[in-house]
Formats: C-alpha cells, structure tokens, sequence
C-alpha cells in the first residue's frame, strides 16, 4: 500500500510579508489595469476593422485543423497587441503592414522575445499574394517549437528525475455512452 500525499496549507501568520501578492489581470505582468483595459478595447477594435491580410490569414487560420494549436486574432501578450498568437507554442505573429514603425517593432520584439515568445514576422503584400508559402512557412516555425517545447521537458524531465508526472487514463474503461 502507497501513502498518499496531502495538501499541506500553511497557516496563513507563518507566510512572509514579503511575498508578492497574485496578480488577477495581466497574468504577471506588470500591467495597471486601465492600461490593460485600454489594450483590450484597442485589440478589439483592431478585430472589427482587420486589414484583408489579417482576414485572409484569419480565415486560413479557421479552416486549418492544427489540434490544440490554435491562433487567436489581435491578442493581448503582456503590453502588446500581436496580430496572431498561440499560447501553447509561444509564438507570436506580426504582420508588417507598409507604413508600420520599424523601431517600434522591434523593441516589442525584443520585450516578447524576453518572456520565450517568437515573434514572426510577415509582410502583408507576400500574404496576399503567396498565402500557400507563408503556411509552408509557418508550418516550419511552428514544428521548430514543438520540437523545442519537447526538448525543454525532456531536459526537465531529467533534471528532476524523482518528479512523477502522471496523466488519466483516456482509452480504458467504459463510457456512458457505451451502454
């Protein structure tokens, strides 16, 4: 017989004062609220007025079937607006308009860049004119991450070998349905 563990709470007087308090909105980022307020309504403002690359890629998006990989239109990441992201590769992609502010862009980069979110970056123009490519593309980029997701957890897998991972049982047993 194996003993289980139990949680353990602490009282709450033996907790330091020094502990930073959980963040609710900006997911750790050092975000006020009225600013992720306004980047929310400006990321949702960029949602009902898309340029026809975003709706072309937005619609390539929606007819892929990528599994647990999805893309969502002009996301909020932090204190950036990117045109399309997905969580679960960290990826980020920017598409560069003809009048976008380069500096600009970059610094963005650089700061998603920082907190393990790749940055893409595609023009508009090869969008619209070769979309088969830019998927051929991305498709690369987006097997890059995968491949590096599943490295970093095998390295952290044999860092911490006495760390059990356990997942439920998803093929065995009988389903309701099943009667």
């Amino acid at each position: 017989m194996n003993d289980r563990k139990t949680l353990q709470l602490r009282d709450p007087s033996e907790t330091a004062d020094d502990t930073p308090a959980l963040k609710k909105k900006g997911r750790g980022w050092e975000i006020s609220e009225k600013r992720l307020d306004a980047l929310h309504d400006r990321a949702r403002d960029l949602r009902r007025h898309s340029t026809p690359a975003h709706k072309g890629l937005a619609k390539k998006f929606a007819e892929a079937d990528m599994g647990r990989y999805k893309f969502t239109r002009h996301a909020v990441v932090g204190s950036a607006i990117v045109d399309f992201n997905c969580h679960n590769l960290g990826l980020a992609v920017m598409i560069d308009e003809d009048d976008a502010d380069q500096t600009l862009a970059k610094r963005r980069d650089k700061s998603l860049e920082a907190v393990d979110i790749r940055v893409m970056r595609i023009p508009a123009a090869e969008i619209l004119e070769n979309m088969d490519d830019v998927l051929q593309r991305l498709t690369i980029v987006m097997r890059e991450r995968i491949a590096d997701k599943k490295a970093r957890a095998r390295a952290h897998r044999e860092a911490n070998p006495d760390q059990h991972y356990s997942r439920p049982n998803r093929t065995g047993g009988p389903r309701r349905n099943d009667r």
